[in-house]
């Protein structure tokens, strides 16, 4: 089974969905040898749209991810060894990046983000990472 779960996580209600499934995978590995659960939350500072680009503050965004440190505590039993990562970037390509670098053998992630505005600038996130990963990925609807 897997051993070293990535789970991408922005605290949309299909991430809080794909951070329970790879709960239950932690679980199910768990009992055969010791696992890893990793959520990486990714930002970008600069979005861009044709011509129309937003700037993120980083302070901003830095505060969000303690909120979804908060919201994963609520989420993740207190047994489980977890590690939370905050990184700026390209999210598909940072997901695959940071899978590589950690040694991950499996992605869990939710089908879409945090809304439609967001999508339709960012494209499919989980798309790119599904057609360019090394390793499984299991995309939760």
């Amino acid at each position: 089974m897997f051993t070293n779960i990535l789970v991408a996580y922005d605290g949309s209600n299909l991430s809080k969905k794909a951070l329970n499934k790879a709960v239950e995978f932690y679980r199910h590995s768990e009992e055969s040898k010791p696992s890893k659960l990793e959520i990486l939350h990714v930002f970008q500072d600069v979005v861009t749209s044709g011509q129309v680009y937003f700037v993120v503050n980083e302070d901003s965004m830095k505060e969000y991810a303690e909120k979804l440190r908060g919201d994963i505590k609520e989420l993740v039993p207190p047994d489980i060894r977890l590690a939370f990562f905050q990184e700026k970037g390209d999210p598909a390509r940072t997901i695959l990046q940071h899978a590589e670098k950690h040694g991950n053998d499996l992605i869990v992630m939710g089908s879409r983000g945090l809304g439609r505005i967001r999508e339709v600038v960012l494209g499919s996130v989980s798309h790119n990472v599904a057609q360019h990963s090394k390793v499984p990925v299991l995309i939760i609807k």
